[in-house]
């Protein structure tokens, strides 16, 4: 598997650059999901990151990498797309 050097923006990973690995697209996830445990022994913590465009290349606009932005408020409710060959469940 390849893996991409992918900066964090915001949340408590703010700032740091990990090793993230990418699809057969050769992109990485659309969210990144980092658990915290609970020191007394609760339910863990999750951290929600957002995949967005690190930049644009000046003369051709090519996108130059990702970058992921904290979620400070978790996983989104958007729903999902409804697949004609999906079965209702």
């Amino acid at each position: 598997m390849r893996a991409e050097d992918t900066v964090f923006v915001g949340g408590p990973l703010d700032g740091r650059v990990l090793s993230v690995l990418v699809g057969v697209t050769g992109h990485p996830p659309k969210t990144y999901e980092v658990p915290v445990p609970d020191p007394g022994g609760g339910p863990d913590t999750v951290h929600v990151y957002r995949r967005e465009p690190a930049g644009h290349s000046r003369r051709l606009g090519l996108q130059q990498g990702w970058k992921y932005v904290y979620e400070p408020e978790g996983r989104s409710g958007a729903p999902r797309p409804k697949w004609p060959w999906s079965r209702g469940r």
